[in-house]
């Protein structure tokens, strides 16, 4: 649709035979909360972006934070355009020359599709962990990974209202499990000021490139509200007041938890980058130990849900690449019953569980598998990112609504990540990160070319 001289464009609200208007401000939100799966990066992340930053991982998340707020900032003003189950993929395609939206595309079917097996590999490593402390046993990889991503799409083609609920209540009771071990660390220690991570002692700043690429990681999904389209209520204002909440509201959650366990990790044996279960060895610290065992449970179930989102997600943006002509046709069909797209959930699920079995047959440890592929998301949702931020000013020139501080800000948004994304590149320590992004690359190449196919073979045909 690139090409188009009027705002017709932006305002159009098609369901694509999706149920309208089913999930209120709470459910739309829970979309993009659950995507990023905030529950878990105290446990996995955090240590990892520590061992980088030591006493700036505060910082870094500060830093992150900002990034996400520019990136929140365009698609929330494009949010207010359109409301299309596409979501950023529509609103790059809608504006910029066909081939950008082509790789906008891919790139965001990519960043779900890793995300939700990254998630899963982290659902196996947690469900290891939780069997070992219960019964000394470790589960098979293979059935563990099936249940995950099998379940995740059943319920994701169930209902999505249901699903909405679902990962609000797990996310809710998760993230509520984490704060009140964080406050009962206060009341148990006092407040304290810790002034070696207020002057960032001992940081390199070298070393705050990498880390605020690992810190990204976790930010990555706050948009994928977007993806409902008209399944929200009112979703013009519904999913962009989404997008900003989640991101607001997790860059202060990570900034705590990161700046509390750091803290509360001073004088233990254990470094916080070497604990498998950090906010557990803090409950017990403080005497609360069985909610830091629910702290882990979370943690595992909190990967579901983001496996169950990350679903849900990279399933509309298959059934609006269909429409747009880049699949087959049979990726449009939703069920008239629950109003979901049937196939591109089952194909969702499908390569998220080939692609874990496949590492886990591999011998790859479901650890390494949310290592591996969480980066690879990372650089397709950076792509879209700087897609759509590229894309804004020439939808608001359309519309008559140009700005030139609106403009300064998504310049701005286009520099960061690539910047972003060249401190990716240079953070690449092992063989196996170094070749991440020559498979990114050739992914949206072979996406581009596929495009050129596919698209004489609809004009022969017409």
């Amino acid at each position: 649709m690139a090409g188009q001289t009027n705002g017709e464009v932006y305002a159009q609200a098609e369901n694509y035979g999706l149920h309208a208007g089913v999930l209120g401000p709470l459910e739309t939100l829970a979309q993009s909360v659950s995507a990023m799966a905030p529950s878990t990066s105290p446990s996995l992340t955090i240590p990892l972006v520590f061992a980088l930053a030591g006493n700036a991982t505060w910082f870094v998340y500060l830093l992150a934070t900002g990034a996400t707020l520019l990136v929140g900032f365009c698609v929330s003003r494009f949010a207010r355009l359109s409301a299309s189950p596409g979501s950023l993929y529509s609103y790059a395609a809608d504006t910029l020359p066909p081939v950008f939206g082509v790789v906008a595309a891919w790139g965001l079917l990519m960043a779900y599709l890793a995300t939700g097996a990254s998630v899963a590999g982290g659902g196996l490593y947690y469900s290891g962990v939780l069997c070992q402390q219960f019964f000394h046993w470790t589960p098979p990889a293979l059935p563990t990974l099936a249940v995950i991503c099998l379940a995740a799409g059943w319920v994701a083609y169930r209902d999505v209202k249901l699903s909405a609920e679902l990962m609000l209540w797990i996310e809710v009771i998760s993230v509520s499990l984490i704060l009140i071990v964080l406050a009962v660390m206060v009341f148990h220690f006092g407040f304290q000021l810790d002034l070696d991570q207020m002057k960032l002692k001992g940081a390199s700043i070298s070393a705050l490139g990498p880390a605020l690429v690992l810190a990204m990681f976790t930010f990555v999904g706050f948009e994928s509200a977007t993806t409902l389209g008209n399944e929200a209520r009112e979703p013009l204002k519904t999913i962009p007041r989404a997008v900003l909440q989640c991101a607001i509201l997790a860059g202060v959650f990570f900034m705590l938890c990161s700046y509390s366990e750091v803290l509360g990790f001073r004088g233990t044996s254990t470094m916080l980058s070497d604990s498998t279960s950090p906010m557990h060895l803090l409950a017990n610290k403080v005497g609360v130990s069985l909610l830091g065992v629910g702290i882990d449970i979370g943690a595992a179930v909190a990967m579901f849900a983001c496996v169950l989102a990350c679903t849900t997600a990279a399933a509309r943006v298959l059934m609006r690449m269909a429409h747009g002509k880049l699949l087959p046709k049979a990726l449009e069909w939703t069920s008239k019953r629950h109003g979901t797209p049937g196939v591109a959930v089952a194909v969702s699920v499908g390569l998220m569980l080939v692609t874990t079995a496949a590492l886990s047959l591999r011998g790859v440890a479901g650890s390494d598998m949310y290592d591996w592929l969480g980066s690879l998301s990372v650089f397709g949702f950076l792509t879209a990112y700087a897609l759509v931020a590229a894309a804004l000013p020439f939808a608001r020139r359309v519309l008559g609504q140009h700005s030139h501080w609106v403009t300064g800000l998504s310049v701005l948004t286009v520099l960061v990540m690539m910047l972003i994304v060249i401190f990716d590149l240079r953070s690449a320590t092992d063989a196996d990160h170094a070749r991440i992004p020559w498979i990114y690359l050739g992914y949206i190449a072979a996406g581009v070319v596929w495009y050129g196919v596919r698209r004489r073979v609809v004009v022969s045909g017409q």
